[in-house]
């Protein structure tokens, strides 16, 4: 075999490439044409002109060596932090259930169906060869030039290297395929308890979810695209991303949402002027710095979820809800939960009635001089308040003159997927993990549950970008607020799981608190229901049934676009989304979006209105640092600085 010339000696030498960077391929220089009836082309060089063995040159092989490296390096580290997340966890007591979610009976049943009904499988198959048979015959046409059929629009899709490429084109359109056709099926079962099916169909989404080619190296043209332009440095990175994010679990892989480390909260989120008021065991009182020379004399007190941290509502100062209020004349106060732990275990409900609603109404209205507020309840901070406002209501208390309600339910009968999570397999699992931690539910076990909810959005994107295309997770403050979680009490989680979800106690009237049932049929204050359409976490007909649980004469629903926090949180500046709006309040919310009418942008125009003409005169604006409860600290207060 021929030996490939050797360059010159006295070439000049090649800058040596710098560590760290990708090596990249560079176009080489055309070579002339030669033209061989050329009778000046001498004979013997037209033979020394003849095509060459194909070796590499020294670029190429540099390139294959850094590649090759880079490829090891990666192996190397994922094998080194899974071995070190397996020590870390080999010494944790194992689940109570190796099927917490109680998936196995739930998929038997579905089963036991379809094999009941052996035609129904027959058309299943029959289908499903119709629809490979059609993809073939398109494939084939496709190969010959013709524009393949538009394939259903998919976010994990939309990068053109998956139509360029026939062979990831098919990939994909036989992925989208089998999962539409399996979910499908689960779908059509018939004679199946709901609960079982609705389990089902849940489980297996996300089976099919987490097998998509985009989710594997191998399979997915833009990750393999980053991995030869950066000769295998994307893999690396996103390999110390893997291992970066299992240390942050303790073992448990953690996947980030965000770059944690470009938000400070009080530097560049929740930072609206105001002063903590109140302090105690179980909330920080804030009151906002009034930004209008009068405000409205019936004060407002925002009750958040316990479950997140408040300054969702004071993101920035663009879409900040607390400072749009400030900014419409209302004197607004937030109460902010402790985030709690092993002390707060036994805190439950008649706890959080007592020394969290009833206590920051009563400093709310000292601290004001007023004699009502009206209140809002965000989400399970809602659920509360409604329960709150029935007690109120049994022991004849006027103190609330009126009351909003955003994305919040009290009937749960149709409260989505998150009803799955309320089996007593999965209850006991909770409970485990409650357990171990010492009474308190760790606020990552809380915040796995929501992204199986959107795992597409909230797992798989990330998992792709951050570990197959090595990216840096983005500077997003929703993302952060997401991440930032809570701890929540056992016993106060326990009853919400069982009480609410389970047995759906609120709504048929036998739920105790505070020592009487509640009865929101009693509740006449005029009251303001936002639920949104594509909330998956307070679904819009479960916030319709819940506004029906209540007995006064002056109820209003109004429905917003988009989802469970931009749904709400929609600041009118952005001109984002739309929102309904219907004075009546017929019996079922298709009744209601029939009579409905739309608007463009923000619900809190509508909303402000609302509120502005049940909330009193106006009054010289309130300054926190001269009512009669001093000062303690700046807002957002020491409480949600607390991490889980």
């Amino acid at each position: 075999m021929a030996k490939p010339p050797k360059p010159p000696t006295d070439a000049a030498p090649r800058p040596a490439r710098k560590a760290g960077r990708p090596t990249s391929a560079k176009p080489r220089p055309a070579k002339p044409k030669i033209d061989r009836e050329d009778a000046s082309f001498p004979a013997a060089q037209a033979e020394d002109a003849s095509p060459a063995p194909a070796f590499p040159g020294a670029e190429q092989a540099e390139m294959i060596e850094t590649l090759s490296m880079n490829l090891a390096k990666a192996a190397m580290m994922a094998q080194g932090a899974i071995a070190e997340a397996a020590l870390s966890q080999a010494d944790r007591p194992a689940a109570l259930s190796p099927d917490p979610f109680n998936v196995g009976p739930a998929m038997t049943s579905v089963m036991t169906s379809l094999a009941a009904r052996p035609e129904k499988m027959f058309q299943a198959q029959a289908d499903l060869f119709g629809r490979y048979m059609e993809l073939w015959s398109s494939t084939a046409r496709q190969a010959t030039g013709e524009t393949p059929p538009p394939v259903p629009t998919d976010k994990r899709f939309k990068d053109p290297a998956w139509s360029e490429n026939p062979m990831f084109d098919m990939m994909r359109r036989s992925y989208l395929l089998t999962s539409d056709w399996m979910n499908g099926l689960i779908a059509g079962v018939e004679d199946v308890d709901p609960a079982m099916k609705r389990r089902a169909q849940f489980f297996t989404r996300l089976l099919t979810d987490a097998f998509s080619p985009s989710n594997f190296l191998a399979s997915n043209p833009v990750a393999l695209k980053a991995l030869a332009e950066t000769s295998g440095e994307s893999l690396v990175k996103g390999m110390q991303n893997f291992a970066a994010d299992l240390e942050r679990g303790g073992g448990a892989l953690r996947i980030s949402q965000a770059d944690y480390g470009k938000f400070v909260v009080g530097e560049n989120v929740a930072t609206a002027p105001g002063q903590v008021v109140w302090r105690d065991e179980l909330f920080e009182l804030i009151q906002y710095a009034p930004t209008t020379e009068t405000q409205h004399a019936i004060p407002l007190l925002i009750f958040p979820p316990w479950i997140n941290k408040f300054y969702i509502m004071d993101l920035q100062p663009a879409n900040s809800l607390i400072r749009w209020l400030s900014s419409q004349g209302f004197t607004v106060f937030v109460c902010s939960w402790v985030n709690p732990d092993k002390d707060k275990a036994d805190f439950g409900f008649d706890d959080y009635l007592a020394k969290g609603i009833y206590r920051a109404v009563e400093k709310t209205l000292e601290q004001t001089g007023a004699a009502q507020l009206n209140a809002v309840g965000y989400c399970i901070g809602g659920t509360l308040l409604g329960a709150g406002l029935a007690h109120m209501a049994a022991k004849g208390d006027t103190r609330v003159a009126a009351a909003t309600f955003f994305a919040a339910q009290h009937d749960f009968a149709e409260a989505g997927d998150l009803l799955l999570f309320t089996d007593e397999h999965w209850i006991a699992e909770i409970e485990r993990q409650m357990d171990a931690a010492g009474g308190v539910l760790p606020g990552a076990a809380m915040a796995e549950t929501f992204n199986a909810l959107r795992s597409n959005d909230l797992i798989w994107s990330f998992f792709v970008s951050n570990y197959l295309l090595g990216k840096a997770p983005p500077a997003f403050d929703l993302l952060f607020w997401n991440a930032d979680q809570t701890r929540m009490p056992k016993a106060l989680h326990l009853a919400y799981l069982r009480q609410m979800y389970g047995a759906n106690a609120l709504a048929k009237g036998v739920f105790e608190i505070g020592g009487l049932t509640a009865d929101l049929s009693k509740v006449s204050i005029p009251l303001y229901f936002q639920a949104s359409r594509e909330d998956h976490i307070a679904p819009m007909n479960s916030v319709y049934r819940s506004a029906r649980l209540f007995g006064g004469p002056d109820v209003t629903f109004t429905l917003a676009g988009s989802g469970h926090i931009a749904g709400v949180i929609n600041a009118p500046e952005a001109r984002k989304y739309q929102h309904w709006t219907n004075p009546a309040l017929p019996e079922t919310l298709a009744e209601w979006q029939a009579g409905a009418t739309e608007h463009p942008g923000s619900w809190w125009e509508h909303w402000s209105t609302w509120l502005g003409e049940r909330s009193g005169a106006q009054i010289p604006a309130r300054d926190p640092a001269k009512g009669p409860l001093k000062p303690i600290e700046p807002a957002p207060g020491s409480y949600v600085k607390v991490k889980s």
